[in-house]
């Protein structure tokens, strides 16, 4: 335990020192104006944990996306742009909302990895595979997507339901991420000191947990991550996002929901 603390330490301090080497996410085209109710600043992004793995991902122009779109927990939003994984019936939809655009499903159908980059408005979402387990013992390869969204000069990313650590090819892919959904269940998908060092290794600013099955589990993944990482706490289940309010130290922020 004392190695992986060590580890968490060296790796956060590594990426502080690296982050001023990595371009920033790209800023998007000139974006619409906004259709929800409460308009967001050109430099913010609004991020509101719906449940489970699901986040509603608000852009400045107006653009939605929700994560990991399923038949369970819906957002209150049509999103414009929907994402999906399979590893459960939680993470998909088999009766999606017809007004959803962008319907973008994480796993290859018919011999056919999944590949997508898509532009709307000011977001663009592109996804890099991973593999999962299935229900065999076996391995389904390309059965998850990481999806990446670009808004505001920000890069989230959403690890959806990953099952190993990520290759160094993975890694490049992914390429540059500011805010990372990240699930810290510690069964279902990886172990916790696993993830964590997937956390790591992505060099995000910002860590929000997902996919946690109560405060129980939660508390340990914090108490694991709390000595290379501050910890806060939203008291909200929503957060607005910038590039110029990213954490100086890498951070968990825990927003409210399960």
């Amino acid at each position: 335990m004392r190695a992986l603390f060590a580890f968490v330490l060296l790796c956060a301090g590594l990426a502080r020192a690296g982050a001023a080497e990595v371009e920033k996410c790209p800023d998007m085209v000139a974006s619409r104006p906004p259709f929800l109710k409460a308009a967001l600043a050109p430099d913010h992004v609004r991020l509101t944990f719906v449940g489970h793995a699901s986040f509603l991902i608000e852009s400045p122009g107006g653009v939605t996306a929700v994560t990991d779109y399923n038949d369970y927990v819906r957002s209150p939003v049509v999103p414009v742009i929907a994402t999906m994984n399979h590893a459960h019936s939680t993470h998909y939809s088999l009766h999606p909302d017809p007004g959803i655009k962008h319907l973008l499903r994480g796993w290859g159908e018919d011999g056919h990895a999944p590949r997508w980059n898509v532009t709307e408005g000011d977001m663009r979402v592109r996804n890099v595979p991973t593999n999962i387990r299935d229900w065999a013992g076996g391995t389904e390869y390309e059965g998850n997507s990481i999806f990446i969204f670009e808004t505001a000069g920000l890069c989230i990313a959403h690890l959806g339901h990953l099952h190993h650590r990520l290759t160094a090819d993975d890694l490049g892919d992914i390429g540059h991420v500011d805010v990372l959904l990240a699930p810290v269940d510690g069964t279902w998908t990886m172990g916790a000191p696993q993830m964590l060092e997937t956390i790591v290794a992505l060099h995000a600013p910002l860590t929000i947990p997902m996919h946690m099955f109560g405060p129980t589990t939660l508390a340990r993944f914090l108490d694991l991550a709390r000595p290379g990482f501050e910890i806060r706490r939203q008291g909200a289940s929503s957060v607005e996002l910038s590039r110029e309010a990213l954490p100086a130290r890498p951070t968990v922020l825990v927003l409210d929901g399960h």
